[in-house]
C-alpha cells in the first residue's frame, strides 16, 4: 500500500459516506411533506413514526461523514468546517431541531406545541439536503479561502487556513449554481421520501398522495441536476499538474469521465435505476419497492460525482480567493502512518453496514 493507493482510498471511502448520506436523506424528504402527504392527524402520525425509526441512521451517517474527513483530510475539515461555520452550524441546528422534534412533539405539556415541532422538521426537511447540496456544489465551484502552512509556526496565531471574507461561509449562497444543485438535492430528498413512505407505510390514501408528489418533486430535480451536470461537463475546472500547481483546465470534468470510464459507466447506470425506480412506482399501483433501485443509483451517481471532484490530478476543494491555496487529496490529508493505521480499522466497515440493515429490519417488523 503506497501513500498514493491510501489517499486514493480515504478519499473513495469519504465518497462513498456522502453518497449514503444523501440516499438516507428520504427522512429529511418525507419530512418536508408530512403536512400534504398526512392531511389528518393519524395520517401526519403515521409518516412521522416511518421516518422517527430511520433519522438516527441519517444523523450517525452524517457524523461520520465530517468524522472521516477530519481524520483522513483534516486541512478540509479545518478550512470548510472551521471556516464556513456559519454555513455548517445552520446544517448542525437544522439537525438538532429535528432531534428536539421528534422526541418532545408528542410528549404531554411541551413547551411549543406539536403544531410548532412539526414545522422544525419541515423545516430540517428543506434547510438541511438545500444546504448540503450547496456545500457540496463548492466542490465545483470553489470557495473563498486561503490557505498558509507557514503561519503553523507563527506563536501568536498558528493558524493554518482562514476564510477570506467575513461571510464564514455563507457566501457560497450567493452563488446561483451552488444553489441550483441544492434545490436539485432538495427535491431528490423529497422524491427519496415519497418512494419510501409509498415502500414503508401501508395506507392507500397515504400512498396515493406521496405519488402526486412524487412527480411534482421528479419535474423540478430533473430540470435542476441535469442544468448543473451539463454546465459541469463544460465547464472549466481545476487541475493539479505532476508539481503540486494548480491550474484551469477547459473541460476538465468531462476529461475525467473519459479518462475514468467506470465512473461514467456508473454514473449511467445509476441514473437509469433511479428512474426506473420512480417511473415504475408512478406508471404502477402495486409497485412499492421504487426506494430500493432508486436508492442504490443515487448512491452510484453521488458515489462517481465525489470521485471525479479528487480524483485525476483534481483540486477536490476550490480556493477562489487564491487558486494554489486550493485543496487536493495529496495536500490535505494526513500522515501516511495515520491513513494506513485508519486502513485495518476501515475493514469493519462491512460489519456496520451489516448492523444497519440489520437494525432495519428489526425496526420494521413492528
Amino acid at each position: 500500500m503506497t501513500y498514493e493507493f491510501l489517499q486514493q482510498y480515504w478519499w473513495f471511502i469519504v465518497s462513498l459516506l456522502g453518497a449514503l448520506l444523501v440516499f438516507l436523506l428520504f427522512v429529511q424528504g418525507a419530512n418536508s411533506m408530512v403536512h400534504s402527504i398526512g392531511r389528518t392527524e393519524d395520517g401526519q402520525r403515521k409518516v412521522l413514526e416511518s421516518t422517527g425509526r430511520k433519522w438516527e441512521i441519517t444523523f450517525t451517517t452524517l457524523v461520520t461523514f465530517g468524522g472521516a474527513f477530519f481524520a483522513s483530510f483534516p486541512l478540509f475539515y479545518s478550512t470548510s468546517f472551521g471556516g464556513a461555520y456559519w454555513l455548517w452550524m445552520i446544517i448542525l441546528f437544522s439537525f438538532v431541531l429535528q432531534a428536539v422534534s421528534y422526541e418532545f412533539q408528542l410528549k404531554k405539556g411541551n413547551l411549543l406545541g406539536t403544531r410548532t415541532y412539526r414545522w422544525f422538521l419541515v423545516l430540517n426537511g428543506i434547510v438541511g439536503p438545500l444546504l448540503l447540496g450547496g456545500a457540496v456544489a463548492t466542490f465545483f465551484d470553489g470557495s473563498n479561502f486561503l490557505v498558509e502552512k507557514a503561519s503553523l509556526t507563527d506563536i501568536g496565531a498558528p493558524v493554518i487556513s482562514r476564510w477570506a471574507n467575513a461571510s464564514a461561509g455563507l457566501d457560497a449562497l450567493l452563488d446561483p449554481w451552488n444553489l441550483v444543485f441544492g434545490l436539485a438535492v432538495m427535491f431528490l430528498a423529497r422524491m427519496l421520501g415519497a418512494l419510501y413512505i409509498i415502500n414503508n407505510v401501508e395506507d392507500e390514501d397515504i400512498r396515493s398522495r406521496a405519488s402526486v408528489r412524487l412527480v411534482g418533486s421528479t419535474v423540478p430535480f430533473l430540470v435542476f441536476f441535469l442544468a448543473f451536470f451539463v454546465r459541469l461537463l463544460l465547464k472549466d475546472g481545476y487541475a493539479v499538474d505532476a508539481q503540486g500547481v494548480v491550474f484551469m483546465e477547459p473541460l476538465k470534468y468531462l476529461h475525467n469521465y473519459l479518462s475514468m470510464p467506470l465512473l461514467a459507466v456508473l454514473t449511467l447506470v445509476g441514473v437509469v435505476l433511479l428512474l426506473y425506480g420512480v417511473g415504475r412506482t408512478i406508471f404502477s399501483n402495486s409497485y412499492v419497492k421504487g426506494i430500493w433501485p432508486a436508492g442504490i443509483g443515487v448512491v452510484m451517481v453521488v458515489l462517481s460525482l465525489l470521485l471525479i471532484a479528487g480524483l485525476g490530478g483534481t483540486a477536490y476543494y476550490p480556493s477562489n480567493a487564491d487558486l494554489q491555496s486550493s485543496l487536493t487529496i495529496s495536500n490535505s490529508c494526513s500522515s501516511e502512518f495515520t491513513l494506513r493505521t485508519m486502513f485495518y480499522v476501515s475493514l469493519l466497515v462491512p460489519f456496520v453496514f451489516a448492523y444497519i440493515a440489520y437494525v432495519w429490519r428489526v425496526m420494521d417488523r413492528k
